[in-house]
């Protein structure tokens, strides 16, 4: 049953992912990254295709091993969160303590994805 749930769980993860692919504000790697993770505990097979695609399996590598998030992909990830308010304080119009609060938490993940690294520590 377990199996099952992450089974699942991994196919709407890639379903998401490829839908990201297509539209410019939706984040793809994050989605394969934990597709991975969910297929690593139900689906050896489909874990391996992600991590030996051409396209997609060098960044999820990438953070397994090393927590690195490429600066091409930091900069699409700040562009995101920016527009991403931005849209919502003009179309919710929210009260100054929802828009703080919504700041602070894109904030945090902007910091999040700024301190992690953009390529391996030199060995």
């Amino acid at each position: 049953m377990k199996k099952l749930l992450y089974l699942t769980l991994g196919l709407a993860l890639v379903a998401t992912g490829i839908v990201g692919i297509f539209l410019p504000l939706l984040p793809t790697t994050i989605f394969f990254i934990l597709a991975a993770g969910c297929f690593a505990k139900s689906n050896p097979r489909l874990e391996n295709w992600i991590l030996t695609h051409p396209k997609i399996g060098p960044n999820v590598i990438q953070w397994q091993e090393h927590k690195i998030i490429p600066k091409k992909a930091k900069l699409f990830a700040f562009t995101g969160l920016a527009f991403g308010y931005l849209m919502f304080l003009k179309m919710s119009q929210p009260a100054l303590p929802l828009a703080l609060t919504v700041a602070l938490i894109m904030c945090a993940i902007a910091t999040y994805i700024a301190t992690r690294p953009s390529k391996p520590a030199a060995a």
